[in-house]
């Protein structure tokens, strides 16, 4: 299990959302991410709470942003060194931008990012 601050970890989220290519990120609509140090369940990595875009009927104004958690306890806790932390940390933020894209966990394994 590695052990990463707070601040070490909201820095590698920030920067795996920053590398989410451009046109895909103009693409996320009113959501918002959150670093969080456990879920509700156990083992989970992520997730996203929201209506993905493929599911949305009439989408207005005043509308709740979605969520997108990323915990960072059960992350570290499958990781050994630094490296897996942050690639752990990119693999949880595309799957969990892609829910919001609409994609379920069985597209997600299909294409490797389960």
């Amino acid at each position: 299990m590695m052990v990463v601050s707070e601040e070490r970890f909201e820095a590698l989220v920030g920067r795996a959302i920053d590398a989410i290519p451009e046109p895909l990120l103009n693409l996320i609509d009113n959501v918002v991410f959150l670093v969080e140090d456990e879920g509700e369940a156990e083992g989970i990595l992520g997730l996203y709470d929201g209506i993905p875009l493929t599911e949305r009927d009439v989408y207005g104004m005043g509308e709740l942003p979605d969520r997108i958690f990323i915990y960072r306890h059960a992350i570290c806790a499958i990781c050994e060194t630094d490296e897996q932390v942050i690639d752990e940390v990119v693999t949880t933020v595309v799957h969990e931008v892609a829910h919001h894209f609409g994609l379920d966990d069985d597209r997600l394994d299909e294409l490797g990012w389960g």
